[in-house]
């Protein structure tokens, strides 16, 4: 994502700026410290998610100022000149969807605590970032990064290794798991016998992922000849027992920049985000459809994985094109 130039702005203390404009930027600031606490306490999103929308709001506000306006004084006119700022300096239009999403929530807060008497946000067409399909890999790609990562080691904690690298690639492509569910992901969330696991989204919300045979078989061989001996290793550098699934060398939990390293190792092409995406692909290309998908993926609204629509709709054309009587034989 391209970042927006600083507007240079006067802020706190400028001498440039009146008194209004200072008090005005230290409330805009208040109520989004306020909303950041709802969002964490009420909503249980996750710090890294927090984060992310202070940072819209604080880029918004910064755009407000040089209206001069502020946060609970903004107007539709100046969030839509905000979403065309964004345009004009080259922000991706789902960076852009992401940012408008976050505003919403945000007046909708405000709207129903009555601090304000009319949400600025209503009416607004979102970016059509749904149109751009997320990169994924071709299925001999995952297979070759999979086929690449399937190797054993020399033994010892070299073979250990070796089997949860290759239980974390499966598991990430079966399931079309989040990073940080992933990293998240303890023992007791396995029902392998079941061939499940319980996985814990966005806000903390628990949805049960299906897991293929490859991924199954990849974690029973990591569980019964590698964690055992990951888990044994974790010595004096903790004090406690990790009960995380995937464990790093010294025993301890692995971090969402490690598996990243993971999966670009395997595949410098690749990330995270791309296994997820190449496994709702595949699944739509192969006949599901996106009611199924979207509970795959944890998505909250169906619009969020309306991205693979044109792949469903290109598998319907093929199916009326084969069963249809009136359809045999024409060519595309």
């Amino acid at each position: 994502m391209k970042l927006v130039p600083q507007l240079r702005l006067p802020l706190l203390g400028a001498v440039c700026g009146t008194d209004n404009q200072i008090v005005s930027v230290e409330r805009s600031t208040d109520l989004v410290r306020e909303y950041a606490a709802y969002l964490r306490v009420e909503k249980g999103l996750r710090p890294l998610s927090c984060e992310a929308y202070e940072r819209d709001l604080l880029q918004f506000a910064e755009y407000l100022e040089g209206e001069h306006s502020s946060l609970a004084a903004a107007r539709h006119a100046q969030v839509s000149g905000f979403l065309e700022h964004l345009k004009k300096h080259g922000v991706e239009s789902r960076s852009a969807a992401r940012k408008l999403s976050c505003l919403r929530g945000f007046y909708k807060w405000l709207l129903l605590d009555k601090r304000i008497d009319r949400d600025p946000t209503v009416n607004l067409e979102s970016p059509s970032a749904w149109k751009v399909l997320p990169k994924s890999l071709a299925e001999t790609e995952v297979t070759e990064m999979l086929e690449r990562t399937d190797s054993e080691g020399a033994g010892g904690e070299a073979h250990a290794m070796a089997l949860r690298n290759s239980a974390i690639l499966e598991v990430l492509y079966a399931g079309g798991l989040r990073v940080s569910e992933l990293t998240g992901l303890r023992e007791e969330d396995l029902s392998l016998d079941a061939g499940r696991v319980l996985v814990r989204g966005k806000g903390d919300k628990e949805r049960i992922v299906p897991l293929g045979r490859a991924a199954i078989e990849a974690i029973e061989k990591y569980l019964r000849e590698g964690r055992p001996l990951l888990r044994a290793r974790r010595g004096r550098a903790s004090h406690h027992v990790s009960n995380q699934l995937f464990l790093s060398s010294r025993g301890t939990g692995l971090t969402r920049q490690w598996i990243w390293s993971l999966v670009k190792s395997a595949d410098s092409h690749a990330s995270p985000h791309m296994l997820r995406h190449s496994c709702a692909t595949h699944m739509v290309e192969h006949g599901a459809d996106l009611r199924t998908v979207q509970t795959l993926l944890g998505h909250a609204d169906i619009a969020t994985t309306q991205v693979y629509t044109h792949l469903a709709l290109g598998r319907l054309k093929a199916v009326h094109r084969a069963h249809h009587p009136r359809a045999k034989g024409r060519a595309e």
